[in-house]
């Protein structure tokens, strides 16, 4: 089974600057379910400046595609509300706390959404500087002349690569490189991490969920975005080669940006 892709494109101006955005999301060759979902806002979001998001649901039946939808939902609602704070940090860890503890206890009511939960990115976007939020094994890339990974992945294949036990190429390939050792909603408190990043006019920020990364290595990705004449096109090209690969899951992608790459 299969379903239209959605899309998104926006041309901005904020601040006398042209932000450029594009995000995608494709169910895959696979699945008949898409459980990814996305959020951006160019504009602000209560005292952030603007936001982009990308979760990845997990959980049976249709638990995996309400975990990621109300989960993003709600870290929205209470940014939007938290307005007695403005470290950027600190705004999206209460949001991120609150929509952890949403998602738990819609779990634990309901039976059909035992265990379910989701991956979580967001990054917002300052002036030079930007703040990234992460939990799970969605990504933050940032891309220039090289693709280099902001976030860390949350899950069990990463602490293997860690420990020494495999090589980065092999856990591509690892059948447990899907399990995950944190995922908003799971347990009643969830840790985030975050990722302080400078950024210049030149570059651009990449999330995607691992339905990108699982079907293209980090160098393919880069060299679709570097080839294509624009975000859009890099977008696009970049969901049609991961279904081309196999298509084995879910495929979100948001490119951003935040300077208009006016200087490409």
């Amino acid at each position: 089974m299969s379903i239209d892709t959605v899309v998104m494109k926006r041309i901005i101006l904020t601040g006398g600057e042209q932000v450029k955005l594009f995000s995608i999301t494709d169910v895959g060759k696979r699945r008949e379910i898409n459980e990814d979902y996305i959020y951006t806002s160019e504009k602000p979001v209560g005292n952030l400046p603007n936001l982009f998001m990308v979760a990845d649901g997990m959980g049976g039946h249709n638990a995996g595609d309400y975990a990621s939808k109300h989960a993003v939902e709600k870290v929205v609602e209470v940014i939007a509300g938290y307005t007695q704070e403005t470290d950027s940090e600190n705004i999206l860890q209460k949001a991120i706390d609150d929509a952890n503890t949403h998602i738990n206890k819609m779990a634990k009511s309901d039976k059909r959404m035992k265990g379910m939960g989701t991956t979580l990115v967001a990054v917002t976007v300052e002036g030079n500087y930007a703040t990234v939020a992460n939990v799970g094994d969605s990504r933050v890339y940032v891309i220039n002349d090289f693709i280099t990974q902001i976030t860390k992945d949350h899950s069990l294949v990463e602490e293997m690569v860690d420990m020494g036990g495999i090589d980065r190429e092999a856990a591509r390939t690892h059948p447990d490189k899907n399990i995950i050792t944190r995922a908003v909603g799971v347990k009643e408190y969830v840790l985030v991490d975050f990722f302080d990043v400078t950024i210049t006019e030149k570059e651009k920020f990449l999330l995607c969920t691992d339905g990108l990364t699982n079907m293209l290595k980090d160098d393919e990705i880069h060299r679709i975005i570097r080839e294509s004449a624009d975000i859009e096109e890099a977008g696009r090209r970049l969901i049609e080669a991961a279904n081309a690969n196999g298509g084995r899951d879910n495929i979100a992608v948001v490119l951003v940006e935040p300077f208009g790459g006016q200087n490409d």
